[in-house]
């Protein structure tokens, strides 16, 4: 396993995801998902939401992703958030959410969530719990696609961008 320090990452940057990414991104959250850390995706979903997606690459390797996805007028998902462990604690993860954040802030979206199994993650960038139930009934659609639905032990945070 690589052991990468914070000097040795200086020169990542997030950016776009483009459609060559796609299969990249897929994989990651796959193994994720396998390990019932994220919900999956399929390649589907991924090509389908493409411009939601940000990367961070090391040397051409994705090592990491999120998403945007805007559900209404005034409300957005952070999803997919996942860096490879062996980049895991670098700060990657807090740049992909801070992307995300920056861009829900200039569509002018009011709220951004996440359905999280590390809410203590989310936390950090000022999201507050929430009660799933809250939320509008347009977010189950991914739930229902879960193993674990309903007994889902997923945590609802949510930020107020305004």
């Amino acid at each position: 396993m690589n052991v990468h320090s914070r000097e040795d990452l200086k020169e990542l940057h997030i950016k776009k995801a483009r459609i060559k990414d796609a299969i990249f991104i897929h994989s990651l959250i796959k193994k994720f998902a396998k390990d019932d850390e994220m919900l999956p995706r399929s390649l589907n979903e991924i090509y389908e939401n493409i411009r939601d997606f940000f990367i961070c690459e090391d040397k051409g390797e994705i090592i990491g992703a999120s998403a945007l996805h805007i559900l209404w007028e005034n409300l957005a998902e952070i999803r997919s958030v996942a860096v490879s462990k062996e980049y895991q604690k670098k700060g990657i993860g807090k740049k992909l959410i801070e992307c995300c954040i920056k861009e829900a802030n200039a569509l002018g979206v009011e709220k951004v969530f996440a359905l999280t199994y590390n809410p203590k993650f989310f936390k950090k960038f000022g999201f507050k719990d929430i009660d799933k139930n809250t939320l509008p009934q347009k977010i189950w659609g991914d739930c229902l696609k879960c193993p674990k639905f309903p007994e889902c032990e997923e945590v609802a945070v949510i930020k107020m961008l305004r």
